[in-house]
């Protein structure tokens, strides 16, 4: 038996022991691992940056992969509103007596041990490992080589605390990051009861396709913004800037920018000069090319350019004749993660929100806010795009499944 599968195995065994840790423990246990990862910043630090000097220095995906003292006191944070959150397992959802006297309660109860594939990352390991502990589920994580060092410094504080609390530590366990895990995760259909993959849409097909486990899929992001005729160009301005500049490299940034032909000159004078502060690169289709001018870092679009999910400051931009046919982009384009229109018209912005398919839909705001934690529902596995059990952010409420339970008193069936 191998490593991961004796690690499979264990977290399996561990899932049953979690099932009887009272809920009090599970969030005081919570709030020491906050504590925990604050005692540990400088560590933490440390093995980030064993991790960050194994990259290309202009791999897109460091900002990804980078923790500094400011991120790890938002997870310390994030954990400790989980710890705050009610548990969604256990709760009566329905409940009935049948004609015959059986007594029916339907309740939510946990998935049981859940298997996440991730990459760069390294807060989603405490994301993750968090959301699973405060629902009652085992969890199985297998991070991406690139935060290896990053990854393992995490698992190892969280073992810490578990043994603390008296909390078997096997019911959390990090996979090792060889290509040989993610086969042994993919056939372990026994031991574990779903797996969730965060990352490129080529990371989460590929679990798609090859995973025997049921898969909860979080999907990438091709996010959209339409600036429609009736838009206030100036905040128009202010969205789209903050939508694509304050974090390029997640999945709720900015990567197709649409705008109505009857402002789009006004509103790509505006516009440019502040895409210009952070060397945003445009790929522009013929209209807009034409209007952007001798901006320096611009160039044609091809078609693929539409589709592209950048994660880093580059943007498509393309100039629509009206509300009609930016909705026939999104539909031909969209990854239904997350779309925004910008308009002053309320009659348009209803139809929007009510005619696009998607996780998310804006009227007049930044599509940055698609997070777990900006909904208040703590930290986040992933944005979910499917429409099967769970759709936008993948939060603890969504970490149960159902269960009949039936009293009787000698009751058989006819």
């Amino acid at each position: 038996m191998t490593i991961t599968e004796k690690l499979i195995h264990k977290t399996h065994e561990a899932s049953f022991s979690l099932q009887k840790v009272s809920d009090s423990r599970i969030k005081k246990t919570l709030a020491e691992l906050a504590a925990e990862i604050e005692k540990n910043i400088p560590q933490l630090i440390k093995a980030n940056k064993k991790d960050l000097a194994r990259q290309d220095k202009d791999n897109p995906k460091n900002d990804r992969l980078m923790l500094n003292e400011e991120r790890i006191r938002a997870i310390a944070k994030s954990i400790r509103q989980v710890s705050k959150l009610p548990n969604p397992s256990g709760k009566i959802l329905e409940k009935k007596v049948l004609y015959n006297g059986l007594q029916l309660q339907k309740i939510s109860a946990p998935l049981g041990v859940i298997g996440a594939i991730y990459e760069s990352r390294p807060n989603v390991t405490f994301d993750i490992a968090s959301l699973c502990f405060r629902s009652m589920n085992a969890c199985v994580l297998k991070g991406s080589r690139d935060a290896e060092d990053s990854n393992k410094a995490a698992i190892g504080i969280i073992k810490k605390v578990l043994k603390q609390n008296r909390i078997d530590p096997d019911c959390i366990n990090l996979l090792p990051s060889d290509r040989e895990a993610v086969q042994h995760l993919f056939t372990a259909e026994k031991y574990i009861d779903v797996i969730i993959p965060r990352g490129s849409n080529e990371l989460i097909q590929y679990v798609r396709k090859n995973s025997l486990v049921p898969v909860i899929e979080t999907g990438a992001g091709v996010c959209h913004t339409y600036v429609e005729k009736d838009a206030d160009v100036d905040k128009a301005v202010a969205i789209v800037v903050n939508a694509k500049i304050t974090r390029p490299s997640v999945c709720n940034s900015l990567d197709s920018l649409l705008i109505d032909e009857a402002i789009a000159k006004k509103f790509l004078q505006r516009l440019m000069p502040e895409f210009k502060k952070f060397n945003v690169e445009v790929f522009a289709d013929g209209k807009s090319f034409n209007l952007i001018g001798n901006y320096p870092l611009k160039q044609k679009a091809s078609p693929g350019d539409f589709s592209r999910e950048f994660l880093s400051l580059k943007c498509a931009v393309k100039i629509v004749k009206n509300y009609n046919e930016a909705i026939e982009h999104i539909r031909k384009y969209s990854t239904k993660h997350s779309e925004a229109i910008v308009s002053k018209n309320k009659m348009v912005c209803e139809r929007f929100l009510d005619e696009v398919d998607a996780a998310a839909v804006y009227s007049n705001a930044s599509t940055r806010f698609t997070d777990g934690g900006e909904f208040g529902l703590g930290a986040e596995i992933g944005i979910s795009t499917q429409k099967l059990h769970a759709r936008g952010p993948f939060a603890l409420e969504k970490l149960v499944t159902e269960k009949w339970v039936i009293r009787g008193k000698e009751q058989i069936r006819e």
